[in-house]
């Protein structure tokens, strides 16, 4: 049942960049990036990639054989954009995301042990 709730964080943790997918105005809300800019098209792509990490946490919350995948797809999305934030110097409008990713650690840590203990 742990298991099950820790999945289900994660999920919603990439539910609603997941959201921009579909609803594209979400962008500039999260990201600042007007619909005119030639990135829009970029993070409307990057929104699409979330779909598939928020569908991967979702899988593995109820099929036990896909966790291990889905702790490497979820960690290089989240350790990675961590990494790249503080390589970038921390820049203030995208605080909120990387405070979310760095409160998802511990859970993502969670499932990580859980799905490679022995």
């Amino acid at each position: 049942m742990l298991q099950l709730i820790l999945w289900l964080i994660l999920a919603a943790i990439h539910a609603i960049p997941a959201l921009a997918f579909f609803r594209p105005g979400t962008i500039t809300t999260l990201y600042g990036v007007a619909a005119d800019n030639p990135l829009f098209l970029l993070m409307h792509h990057r929104a699409a990639l979330f779909l598939a990490v928020f569908a991967a946490c979702l899988w593995a919350a109820f099929v036990p054989e896909g966790r291990r995948l889905a702790v490497i797809v979820v960690g290089i999305s989240m350790l990675s954009f961590l990494m790249l934030y503080w390589q970038a110097g921390s820049p203030a409008p995208l605080k909120r995301i990387a405070l979310v990713d760095l409160a998802g650690l511990p859970v993502l840590a969670g499932v990580a042990w859980f799905a490679f203990r022995p």
